[in-house]
């Protein structure tokens, strides 16, 4: 059985080698984190369930849809809007922060400039037309590089689906002030650009999205480190660049913040909440269409597509599950119950990992079978 998959499917033989103890350690360890997943699901978080006060960011915006556009769009609304007036940035975005009661301390609270200035010049329309253009080469750049991997172009169509499903609850119109919706969508193209010694493009890409969102980093961070483990130095030594322009860039951006604050303004609570399991899962079940199943439910879904990277054999796969699985353990580290749509960053890109999922399983299966 183990030699009829390797045959037809060599790209899934990652959990075919494995021993079959090995394996059926995997799979059990596999299904009791869907338990606890399960277990420890934050029901209480749901857009059905979770208030709405006015100075969290952007609660349930992402998920839920209300009616009325809360609080935190309509700060960035009125800053481009004064931006795109001819106002300055930092001056403009400390203010209208302070009136509304948002921390403007330490001064990551402050978004960087570039979302702003973008929407201030190209009013909504453009910015949705805008949207378009980045949605449309994201799919793109995915239907070429699944087309080119092994065993993507079996999956490709299932692939576009869940990421477009992946993308639906942050981009679309009324949504598109978040910036980590903008930095989600060009992570996601720079990831489907990217191939092993071609890295030009994902690289700009990841530039964008570092422009609109530090969270972003962490994924250069991971292209970095992969570059360097092949010896591609040339490649390692570009994203050593852009991490140090983007720290650069970063500072100039604390130090304008810091002319415009004060020790009296109001500081942000503590990022660092250390909310476990659930608060990984919570935070991709409110940034997807997951909110709309049960907890219990739509948590160890959000897992499911950790084997499907898991199990694909190639450079696409282990890049997927490294990026899944770094940004899955650093929710459970950062984040408080409200920033929930940090999980936007990762998405688009995270779903498309369960079309991989059964042929995955079915490999881990059969290898804990083989005698």
């Amino acid at each position: 059985m183990v030699r009829t998959l390797r045959t037809h499917a060599p790209q899934w033989d990652r959990f075919a080698r494995w021993a079959p103890g090995f394996a059926m350690i995997a799979l059990a360890g596999f299904a009791l984190l869907l338990a606890l997943a399960s277990w420890t699901a934050r029901g209480d978080l749901l857009p059905s369930a979770a208030p709405q006060p006015a100075s969290t960011a952007a609660t349930a915006s992402a998920a839920a849809g209300p009616a009325e556009r809360d609080t935190d769009l309509q700060l960035y609304d009125r800053i481009a809007e004064r931006v795109g007036a001819g106002e300055p940035y930092y001056r403009t975005a400390v203010a209208e922060q302070r009136a509304r009661d948002f921390p403007v301390r330490p001064g990551l609270a402050v978004r960087l400039p570039t979302l702003a200035f973008l929407s201030g010049w190209l009013g909504s329309w453009g910015m949705i037309g805008l949207a378009a253009l980045l949605g449309l080469g994201v799919l793109g750049a995915w239907w070429q590089r699944l087309g080119e991997e092994p065993g993507g172009m079996e999956h490709r169509t299932y692939a576009l689906l869940l990421l477009v499903i992946g993308a639906a609850a942050g981009f679309k119109p009324q949504y598109l002030a978040l910036h980590e919706v903008w930095s989600g969508m060009l992570l996601a193209l720079a990831f489907g650009l990217h191939r092993p010694g071609r890295w030009r493009g994902a690289w700009v890409a990841m530039a964008l999205a570092l422009a609109v969102r530090e969270l972003a980093l962490p994924f250069v961070l991971l292209l970095g480190a992969q570059a360097l483990a092949r010896g591609e130095r040339r490649e390692a030594q570009a994203w050593g660049v852009l991490v140090v322009l983007f720290a650069v860039a970063m500072a100039v951006h604390l130090m304008a913040v810091s002319g415009h604050i004060s020790a009296a303004d109001p500081a942000s609570p503590n990022w660092f909440a250390f909310r476990g399991l659930g608060g990984w899962t919570s935070n991709l079940v409110l940034s997807s269409p997951l909110y709309l199943l049960p907890a219990a439910l739509g948590a160890p879904l959000v897992l499911l597509p950790l084997i499907g990277w898991a199990g694909w054999k190639s450079d696409l796969g282990a890049t997927g599950f490294l990026l899944c699985a770094g940004y899955g353990l650093a929710f459970m580290i950062a984040g408080r119950d409200n920033n929930f749509y940090w999980a936007l960053i990762v998405a688009p890109v995270w779903f498309i990992g369960l079309a991989f999922t059964p042929r995955a399983l079915l490999s881990l299966w059969h290898a804990s079978r083989w005698s």
